[in-house]
């Protein structure tokens, strides 16, 4: 005989037996998933509960209830393993999974942070760096054979043949496993880089310095004469800012704890003084007073910008060191020490050091110079590399370094030419074989201190001076320098190929007459090369 409150029960049982079968894996894995939460929980709200819950009085409780019981503690357990596995979208897509199918349709890219120049109200930036790295590894992909020479030939010759690209060009495709040159039109030709050169401007600090080298501004006290000097250690991104983001070093932070170190002495008024004689030569670059470059000194806040901006082009203050000095009087006024108006030192080896402000590493201040095209970060890494290397810091002895650099790391420098280690100087000289070979260099697995080459560089739609370029939706699939000057336009970066290939690119012009045009036809033609299937 059937009991009539069982007939529904056993219509169903089929029906329930699999569901149950099919989220049992689900189950299980999420009661694991979950389970530590939980036992917080337990403990948290468990004496409370126990409080408050009293017995119910026993009554019959039928297979019904049973079957919906067990039904709201599945969705209870389900609803606790979606929780821990969140966050999740509006539209009921877990946000990792729409950043990770994003990661794999857009090769390329990495949030550099707040010095990245990106804005709130700009595009994300790509999800993960991961993939332009994709054949560094060498054992983790399955990538076909590099592209062929001829297929590469048919596709980037017509397009570099434009006339938009002025009355010449160079070009080389290189494969960064193997270092082996896979397209070449007049690739030993010397050219004018512009920014490009802060590729090898990275390289040889980078390998000069490491990569964990820091930037040093420090406040020193002649005891003997109770002078206060402000010493400057040719940091360009220390900022007078009131918050100091991206890790920056702070010249407010620097003035409070010299302040606290005065007082413990007893002393509240000085005389302040500032030291740029960790530099040499000429501060004002060959092309003259110009926005995209302050004076070159060995101490500033900011770069000498007057706004707040923190990359672009600004008009700069005349004398970067005096006004980073003022800045420091003011906040060490703050603070309840008075100083004299500032004027130019030297701090004396008795000095004592009181308190100081490093940068953030030498792979940062490279990073942030490459997505950016910071001009004032190129300068200030030439002469440290000609500190590190026993040159003189100045223009010439930082282009002089640089080379050296280079050529003791045994690359293609015949015919390279540098005057400056931004590329602003029109006289700078590079051939596309020794950019190409500079990238090749960044992705050795020997030289993991130079990945910050290749890691810096900005992401086609996303980042720094690309951010409003590559529109025709190849965003996020091409990483790479910019370089233009009046009827120069270059670029030089690296993309994975439709194969998996990791490539590295450089095409350089001259007797451009519509930078814009130029510009374009670049993005169109390192698009190509990333979506070439050329085997």
């Amino acid at each position: 005989m059937v009991v009539p409150e069982l007939r529904p029960w056993r219509a169903a049982r089929p029906h329930v037996e699999r569901f149950a079968n099919a989220v049992r894996p689900l189950l299980a894995r999420a009661a694991t998933a979950t389970k530590p939460r939980v036992a917080r929980v337990t403990r948290a709200v468990g004496p409370r509960l126990a409080a408050l819950v009293r017995p119910p009085r026993p009554r019959p409780v039928t297979t019904w209830q049973y079957i919906v019981c067990a039904a709201v503690a599945g969705l209870a357990l389900a609803c606790g393993a979606v929780t821990a596995a969140g966050p999740w979208d509006a539209d009921g897509q877990r946000t990792a999974e729409r950043h990770r199918a994003a990661a794999l349709e857009r090769s390329g890219g990495t949030d550099h942070g707040a010095g990245s120049g990106r804005t709130a109200a700009g595009p994300r930036p790509a999800p993960s760096a991961a993939s332009v790295l994709t054949a560094l590894g060498g054992t983790t992909t399955t990538v076909k054979s590099a592209p062929g020479e001829k297929a590469l030939a048919d596709v980037l010759k017509p397009l570099l043949d434009s006339s938009a690209l002025g009355r010449d060009h160079t070009a080389a495709v290189v494969d960064v496993a193997t270092g082996r040159r896979l397209y070449g039109a007049g690739a030993g030709k010397a050219m004018t880089p512009a920014s490009t050169t802060k590729i090898a401007t990275a390289v040889a600090a980078l390998s000069a310095l490491g990569a964990d080298h820091r930037l040093t501004t420090r406040a020193a006290f002649e005891p003997d004469t109770g002078e206060l000097v402000l010493v400057g250690g040719g940091d360009p991104t220390l900022t007078a800012h009131d918050k100091a983001d991206g890790g920056w070093a702070s010249l407010g932070t620097l003035a409070r704890d010299t302040a606290a170190a005065l007082k413990k002495r007893g002393v509240h008024k000085v005389t302040l003084s500032y030291d740029t004689t960790l530099y040499a030569g000429p501060e004002l670059h060959p092309i003259g007073v110009n926005d995209n470059l302050a004076p070159v000194s060995a101490l500033m806040a900011d770069e000498g910008r007057t706004d707040g901006s923190a990359h672009g082009p600004v008009a700069r203050v005349t004398d970067p060191a005096a006004d980073a000095a003022r800045k420091f009087a003011a906040f060490l006024a703050d603070d309840g020490i008075r100083t004299t108006s500032p004027g130019p030192s030297k701090a004396t080896g008795r000095a004592n050091t009181l308190a100081t402000a490093s940068s953030p590493p030498l792979s940062a201040l490279v990073e942030r110079m490459l997505t950016n095209s910071d001009n004032d970060i190129a300068e200030a890494l030439a002469r440290q590399t000609a500190l590190a290397t026993g040159g003189r810091p100045s223009f010439d002895g930082g282009a002089a370094a640089i080379a050296a650099r280079l050529r003791k790391l045994g690359l293609p420098v015949t015919g390279a030419v540098f005057h400056d280690g931004s590329g602003l100087n029109r006289d700078d000289r590079l051939t596309a074989d020794l950019l190409t070979a500079l990238l090749v260099e960044a992705g050795s697995p020997s030289h993991p201190e130079l990945r910050p080459v290749l890691t810096g560089l900005p992401v086609a739609g996303f980042t720094g001076t690309l951010t409003s370029r590559y529109t025709d939706g190849a965003a996020g699939l091409v990483r790479a320098k910019t370089g233009t000057l009046t009827g120069v336009n270059t670029l030089a970066g690296t993309v994975v190929d439709h194969d998996g290939r990791l490539l590295a690119f450089a095409f350089l012009t001259s007797d451009t007459t519509d930078p814009a045009q130029a510009q374009k036809t670049l993005d169109r033609t390192a698009s190509t090369l990333a979506n070439c299937g050329c085997d």
